[in-house]
């Protein structure tokens, strides 16, 4: 049966470093602009098309951001085993143009993270937040994560791990290597980078 009117959805996946996540591209905006991860069923009500996803036994974690999707799976499954079953679903789900999240219900706390700088942010963590904008932002996207800051208190930056990030074995390397080891060379003022407890 031929549609009409609706675009065609083209998915295709890409490995990330975390051999639990998969990255899930579309040739369609999910997300612009944004980021939004689900660890659990329990935080996906905002999303339809998360919660849909969680019907499936194996998925276990969902991060949505702009045109791509990271999904978690359970250890004990193969992605080789359910890629094809994924790809059919999320391609018939955007064809059918039917809600990925639904905005009204998305709670913003005060203690969301966010690298937006705000007006009350102190000046190391407008330069803290500038860093992981402009060079880390980027860099873990295209692994299928994210990395938010969640706060700085005397010299020690916390960050919140997400999508293929979160439990990657390779990103304890990347935070503290990679971005620790940056931060304390362009902000003096940093001295440990830690990611924050689950």
């Amino acid at each position: 049966m031929i549609k009409t009117g609706n675009p065609i959805i083209s998915i295709y996946t890409e490995m990330t470093p975390n051999p639990e996540t998969m990255k899930f591209v579309a040739n369609k905006l999910l997300y612009p602009g944004k980021s939004i991860d689900f660890p659990d069923e329990a935080s996906a009500k905002p999303s339809p098309l998360a919660m849909e996803l969680f019907s499936f036994p194996f998925i276990r974690g969902v991060f949505i951001m702009a045109n791509f999707i990271t999904l978690t799976k359970t250890i004990e499954t193969d992605w080789n085993d359910i890629i094809p079953t994924v790809k059919a679903f999320l391609k018939e789900y955007l064809e059918d143009n039917r809600p990925v999240i639904n905005e009204d219900e998305v709670v913003v706390t005060k203690d969301t993270a966010s690298n937006e700088v705000s007006a009350d942010d102190s000046d190391v963590v407008k330069r803290i937040k500038e860093l992981l904008e402009n060079y880390v932002k980027p860099a873990v996207e295209m692994d299928g994560g994210a990395i938010q800051f969640k706060d700085y208190n005397a010299g020690t930056v916390t960050l919140m791990l997400q999508g293929s990030c979160s439990g990657c074995p390779s990103s304890m390397i990347t935070l503290k290597a990679g971005i620790e080891g940056m931060m304390k060379r362009m902000i003096p003022e940093v001295k440990e980078v830690v990611a924050e407890a689950e």
